[in-house]
């Protein structure tokens, strides 16, 4: 079998302009995403770490570093994450970045939304035991594209069920998260213009075109009028029409029922 890949370069022509993705099933039996580039193709796993590799035996250097923080903490040691592990992690990271990126384009929202929640947690995880502030800031800067990318998949999965109006919550809070972390960073004044908030500020807006009115709230059946109660009203209708005589004895019949109950 040859090593050449001029075959399936040939038979899957590259696009410019166009962010090109399928889906294709591995020799091992496994799904892979392929990424057509302008010099090739980029293949990925689609669970686990995209380039199938376990790190230390395990699903990925996140996974590996987050078995040590634990360890240490259960024993009363201090754990920090050094510069170049944060680096490794970043690294890491853009594996996953690669991969939902191409999930994105063939609206696989659900591996969107799980390799981005990774990637945050990955943030979470240096900023935690980054002993640096400026090695934690080298990851956490793209905070807010990851959170967009995760609102945009989560929208679309409640879209897909045809529940626009969680759609519409969900990316309200995206912004509103995105707003929490530029004003906890010290940077408000950025939100304004902050791309990922612009495209989630204008999709928004177009979610709420056309939104269904909510369906008014179905009145409660009105309770049968009893005997008694159609009495009084013959009542106070012979009494505004000055029948006296008639509102009396009216006014005699109600009692006696009332006295009966």
């Amino acid at each position: 079998m040859s090593d050449d890949l001029n075959e399936v370069l040939r038979n899957w022509p590259y696009k410019p302009g166009q962010l090109q993705v399928r889906k294709i099933q591995g020799a091992d039996g496994r799904t892979k995403i392929q990424l057509r580039l302008d010099m090739g193709v980029l293949q990925m796993e689609s669970e686990g770490r995209p380039d199938g590799q376990t790190p230390h035996e395990m699903e990925s250097l996140l996974e590996y570093q987050r078995t040590r923080a634990n360890a240490a903490e259960a024993s009363g040691d201090h754990f920090e994450l050094t510069a170049d592990e944060v680096g490794e992690l970043q690294v890491e990271g853009i594996q996953y970045y690669h991969r939902y990126i191409a999930l994105f384009q063939i609206e696989d929202w659900k591996g969107v939304v799980r390799d981005t929640r990774r990637n945050l947690e990955m943030f979470s995880f240096v900023s935690k035991y980054s002993g640096e502030t400026e090695v934690a800031w080298s990851v956490e800067q793209f905070r807010p594209y990851v959170l967009m990318m995760n609102t945009r998949a989560k929208a679309n999965l409640a879209l897909g069920k045809d529940d626009k109006h969680s759609a519409i919550v969900l990316v309200e809070k995206g912004i509103e998260k995105i707003e929490r972390f530029l004003a906890d960073n010290a940077h408000p004044e950025l939100a304004p213009d902050n791309a990922e908030l612009n495209i989630l500020r204008e999709w928004l807006g177009e979610l709420r075109k056309d939104l269904p009115a909510t369906p008014p709230t179905p009145k409660a059946p009105e309770k049968p009028v009893t005997r008694i109660e159609k009495l009084r009203r013959e009542m106070d209708s012979a009494v505004r029409n000055e029948h006296y005589e008639k509102a009396a004895e009216l006014r005699d019949t109600i009692k006696a029922l009332q006295n009966k109950g």
